[in-house]
Formats: structure tokens, sequence, C-alpha cells
């Protein structure tokens, strides 16, 4: 067990933004090891999100990314409970983070509710009919089913998604790290999807810019 020392709570407040208490009690949890007190800090850090989900985000920012020789765009709108958080480099790392996430992942929704039950009802067929010509019992089918519509989730849904630049969380999850450091609900309200030459897309519109919706 390493000891716990002033500098190393300091490393730790430094890598996650948690208070001293916060970052002490994790280091002795985790018998001194930082990188198992940080995961212990984001554990914590999303089940204290969890409890203000529900607060009202009137601010925010619209941020945007453009990729290396301008061939592809993201206007995103991330939405916050005040002007103060909003202006913070916190809340502003998170909003380029998420741009440049969907210029890199393209999601098509937010979240899975989202998903439109033309969209799901197709995905359900595909997957039962390949289940089926797997040769799996029927009885297992609509389980597996399931297990691989969780999967086209994380493909398509933004909130599911794992994050680009660290693939451990989801992008869901990095919002509600943000929750817990910042203090204040989060969401991603719409976002748009530019690439050059997309003209289809152009037409049809983005599914994942929706309407400004609370999310946590």
């Amino acid at each position: 067990m390493a000891e716990v020392t002033a500098q190393l709570v300091k490393d730790l407040r430094e890598r996650t933004g948690a208070g001293m208490m916060e970052c002490k009690k994790a280091l002795v949890e985790a018998k001194g090891d930082i990188a198992d007190a940080e995961i212990l800090l984001r554990k914590w850090g999303i089940a204290s999100a969890g409890k203000k989900s529900t607060r009202a985000t009137k601010q925010g920012l619209i941020g945007s990314y453009i990729h290396h020789g301008g061939q592809l765009g993201v206007l995103v709108e991330i939405n916050c409970e005040s002007d103060f958080v909003a202006r913070t480099d916190d809340f502003k790392e998170l909003v380029h983070d998420v741009a440049m996430h969907i210029a890199a992942a393209d999601p098509r929704f937010i979240r899975k509710e989202d998903v439109t039950a033309e969209v799901l009802a197709q995905e359900k067929d595909i997957a039962r009919a390949r289940a089926l010509a797997e040769g799996k019992p029927e009885k297992v089918v609509d389980r597996i089913v399931e297990g691989r519509l969780q999967k086209f989730y994380e493909e398509v849904c933004l909130l599911e998604q794992p994050f680009v630049k660290e693939a451990t969380l989801s992008v869901g999850q990095l919002v509600k790290t943000k929750i817990a450091k910042l203090g204040e609900n989060i969401g991603i309200a719409r976002f748009v999807r530019f690439k050059v030459g997309d003209v289809a897309a152009a037409e049809a519109g983005s599914d994942g810019a929706g309407p400004a919706v609370p999310q946590s």
C-alpha cells in the first residue's frame, strides 16, 4: 500500500478536478493507487451527477469543430444551468471535445430514446433474421436481438458511443463527470454534422439535430 501523501492528493486533484477530501478518501480506498483512485472518483461523480439530471438547463454554448482540410465540420449546442459555468474552461473543453467526437464518430441520434420507431423496428428485424440464419435456437433469439440492439445504440447514439479520446468512457459518462465537477446539470441539446459533397444528408437533415432536452 502506497503512502497517501499531500503530493499524491494534489496530483489526483489536478487530474480530476475533485475536492481535496474526496481525493484523499479515494486514494485511501485505492491503497494509494492513483489510477484506481481516479476510477473511484469517476464512479462517485457519475452517481452524484444523477441527482442533478432533472434540473433545467437554459444557458450554455454553441461550439464548432472543423477538421483539418476543411472538408468536415460540426456544430453542437450544449446546455448548462448558469452563464457562469458556460464561461468556464471545463465547460468549453467539453463542448469542443463533443464537437470533435461527433466529427469522428458520426452519430445519428443523441440518445437511445431518440431512435425512431421505424429505424428500431428495422434493426430488430435485421438482428432477428441474422440470428436465425446463424442457426441460433428460437428460445434465445430475443436475448441475442437485445444484445445486438445495445451494440447498435453504441454505434449510432452519441451518449452511448465510446468517447474518441478515452474509449473507457462513453460520451454520456464524460458529460456526467463534468456535471459532478461543475455542480450543474448539463445536456447535449442538438448537433449537425457537415461533410463536403454529402448532399443527400444535407437535404434530409441530421437525425441528431433534435430539440433541446436536458440530459444527464
